[in-house]
């Protein structure tokens, strides 16, 4: 089925117009982000050329997608917002709600009976504003959106921090909170501060067990997580036009853990044959006949240093399968290396679980390149020593995966299939386990293995790899095993090895599905009721945020000083608190229960300076709250890494947390704060972190008198009556103060659908 085919032929029509008009103004040739992002400019037409990492820019998306544990925070904003209806085609996905327990039927009704009232109310909200709804078991977001949705030359933004695996069909995807996802729903401009490009050129062409996941892995330890920030990895050559449509998408997918805005491919023979399997035909028709609006201009393949402001190059004839990790996706070591790195570096050598599936790792070419493993395995009287369990990403590859005996050969040697959701890589895993806090390895194909992500333990140490090499370490249980080179003993007592995984990229039946489980909305939805239960402990109208009330930040109490990494999953963890994400109020009682305190080393253990005594983070910024007084949360570098997920702004802004003084921001994150009415500043200089003392008392300075790139003085008051003053910078543009200054974006935007 193709959807938005009508809205498709408008954006190719009017590409070949803004991009040339944007070659002119800009002087010299495009690269393919330069190609997409100049023709979906706001404003129409390009009228200047923009300067990277310094000016804002207004986009208008072609399309928002939301996962159920985002969207209903997004949708409850979109709800206040004064629309009828979506500005843009939009979608809704029940992926994160579905926990993994003992497999993919009895998961599922489990799901829909402990979360009817958020599904029914996301099934409601999606009918009445037209917006489509994929229903629980249809899959994983980014795998739906890659199969229908994602298209050439087009721009998204999705309200989940991997929306940019549609790079892989050469799409501009990048993840949003879903304040942002309300501004574009609205008929709103979408703002960016123009990217810088990385390019990564692929020569040569993979071939053994070397998979589209390990060019990731590799460029995750080349760039580290940070190196991407506020990038467009662009992947050019040869080489990156023999990978499959689905192998691009892996390797975009796992851009957001090298901080990446986003990242893309240019459009290839491999991605009309995936659109046509897919059956969207009339839109490969368009994108061959497009063609030369969605690839780089000729120039740039001939000289990419000239164009980009970083350019790595990989040889994939010589590249090794890699393995990430633990505790961070960025920790990479190559399979010839890895084994001496277990022994050396401790990490506990003996494999208990192998997962392989997920948005990252779950195409049919994934499922079939794993299951030849399979069939090796029982062929040669080998059974998985590890629990081994296999996620498909969509009803469609579920279903035709089965239909071709692919879930068949996973059962022979022991392997369980999941819920099509994402289940344990968000943590969403009821592990089977005799000690939920032993020392212990987990082997997966997902984008992140951040401590305690998975299954909450924070002993258990998780590697990521492709679905191959995780299929064999969980066949072997061991994690110096060595695939390429090593032997297994299997029930007979004879040593045997496995010969390397074989492929199919695309399946020779074509796809198969009886059931997609998509929902089309009303046609009219003005007669469609939304409603909340006053008493829900899941769903919880919002009331706007205060407005600024014109004057300086003085007497802020110091909530923590957060040291070291603080992801948002620290900020505001996932896993069983999902069920919250419709109730702000219940959920704030997860704000930044994972973050470690400066001054004492543990975590949820912050000193309350009105009574002097130690409490709960949530616990003390409520006692601030309720005695009218405003609080600072202080952190590292890269705060807010990984989700996209804007509780981790909204939180602490309901919780009267005023500013986030930092080292440095996650991009996602620095905007969601941004966009909830939060200061989020930095640092001048990183050293004034080690000046703020537990019991400061803390003035923003500057405030009354904002200008754009004008820092802010902070003064401290320490408790023995002395003072102290350092400066911190700000990224706000004069619209995102706007947002200050109306309490939110959200705010904003009511009051502009009024007028």
């Amino acid at each position: 089925m193709t959807f938005d085919l009508e809205m498709i032929k408008a954006v190719y029509a009017r590409m070949g117009e803004r991009i040339a008009k944007a070659r002119q103004i800009v002087g010299r040739p495009l690269t393919l982000s330069e190609k997409i992002l100049y023709s979906h400019l706001f404003a129409g037409m390009p009228t200047e050329a923009y300067k990277r990492l310094e000016s804002y820019v207004d986009f208008a998306p072609d399309r928002v997608a939301m996962q159920d544990a985002t969207a209903q925070m997004a949708l409850l904003q979109f709800m206040s917002a004064g629309r009828n209806q979506a500005a843009v085609p939009s979608t809704v996905h029940c992926d994160h709600l579905i926990l993994a327990k003992d497999g993919a039927k009895a998961d599922l009704n489990s799901a829909l009976g402990n979360n009817k009232e958020v599904f029914d109310f996301l099934a409601s909200v999606s009918n009445k504003y037209g917006i489509g709804f994929w229903k629980p078991g249809a899959g994983i977001i980014h795998q739906v959106v890659l199969e229908n949705y994602a298209f050439p030359g087009g721009m998204m933004i999705g309200t989940d921090s991997h929306t940019p695996n549609a790079g892989g069909l050469g799409m501009i995807a990048i993840g949003v909170g879903g304040a942002d996802a309300v501004d574009v729903m609205a008929g709103m401009a979408w703002e960016l501060k123009f990217p810088r490009l990385i390019g990564v050129k692929l020569t040569g062409k993979m071939s053994g067990w070397t998979a589209a996941k390990d060019v990731i892995l590799k460029v995750a330890g080349i760039l580290t997580v940070e190196g991407g920030t506020n990038a467009i990895v662009e992947y050019i050559g040869d080489g990156a036009d023999s990978l499959s449509c689905t192998g691009k998408g892996t390797i975009c997918n796992m851009g957001a853990e090298i901080g990446a805005t986003t990242s893309v491919f240019a459009y290839d023979d491999k991605m009309g044959a995936y659109l046509r399997s897919t059956e969207r035909t009339g839109i490969a028709d368009l994108a061959d006949q497009y063609r030369e609006h969605l690839r780089p201009d000729a120039e740039v393949y001939q000289n990419p240093e000239k164009y980009y402001d970083q350019v790595i190059e990989i040889d994939l004839s010589k590249l090794e399968p890699h393995v990430n990790g633990p505790f961070t996706p960025d920790l990479a070591w190559s399979i010839s290396e890895f084994a001496d790195a277990v022994r050396k570096n401790g990490y506990p050598q003996k494999l208990e679980v192998g997962l392989i599936g997920s948005c990252t790792n779950s195409s049919y070419e994934d499922l079939t390149r794993a299951a030849s493993l399979a069939q090796q395995a029982a062929d040669k009287k080998l059974k998985a020593k590890a629990d081994f369990t296999i996620t498909p990403g969509s009803e469609l590859v579920r279903f035709t995966a089965q239909r071709d005996g692919l879930l068949d050969t996973f059962d022979k040697i022991g392997g369980v299939v999941l819920a099509n959701a994402c289940g344990p890589c968000i943590g969403q895993w009821s592990r089977h386990t005799n000690d939920p806090n032993r020392k212990n390895s987990i082997i997966t194909s997902f984008n992140r293995n951040f401590k305690s992500r998975n299954d909450g333990n924070p002993n258990t140490h998780a590697f990521v790899a492709s679905p191959e090499i995780v299929t064999a370490f969980a066949i072997a249980g061991d994690l110096c095993f060595n695939p390429l080179t090593d032997t297994l003993i299997n029930e007979e007592g004879k040593a045997v090895r496995l010969d390397e995984p074989k492929g199919i990229e695309l399946p020779p039946q074509g796809f198969s599905v009886e059931d997609a489980g998509y929902q089309e909305p009303a046609k009219d939805g003005s007669k469609v009721t939304v409603s909340v239960a006053s008493d829900s402990k899941r769903l919880q109208l919002l009331s706007p945020f205060a407005v600024w009330n014109g004057k300086n930040y003085e007497g802020l109490r110091l909530l923590i000083k957060a040291k070291g990494k603080c992801t948002t999953d620290h900020i505001s963890m996932a896993g069983p608190w999902l069920k919250f994400r419709g109730h702000l109020d219940n959920i704030s009682d997860n704000l930044l229960i994972g973050a470690t305190n400066f001054f004492n080393g543990e975590a949820n253990k912050v000193k309350n300076q009105l009574t002097s005594e130690y409490g709960k983070v949530p616990d003390t910024a409520r006692a601030y709250k309720a005695a009218g007084i405003g609080s600072i949360v202080v952190g590292d570098e890269n705060y807010g890494e990984g989700s996209s997920r804007e509780h981790a702004a909204m939180e602490p802004r309901h919780l009267n947390v005023k500013v986030i003084l930092v080292k440095s921001f996650a991009r996602i994150h620095e905007t969601n704060l941004k966009k909830q009415g939060m200061l989020a500043l930095t640092f001048a200089d990183p050293k004034d972190y080690d000046k703020i003392k537990e019991d400061d008392q803390i003035d923003i300075l500057g405030l009354t008198d904002f200008a754009v790139g004008k820092p802010f003085t902070i003064r401290l008051t320490h408790t023995d009556g002395s003072k102290e003053e350092f400066k911190a910078k700000h990224t706000y543009s004069d619209s995102q103060f706007e947002w200050f200054k109306a309490g939110s974006a959200l705010n904003l935007i009511a009051a502009q659908q009024k007028k």
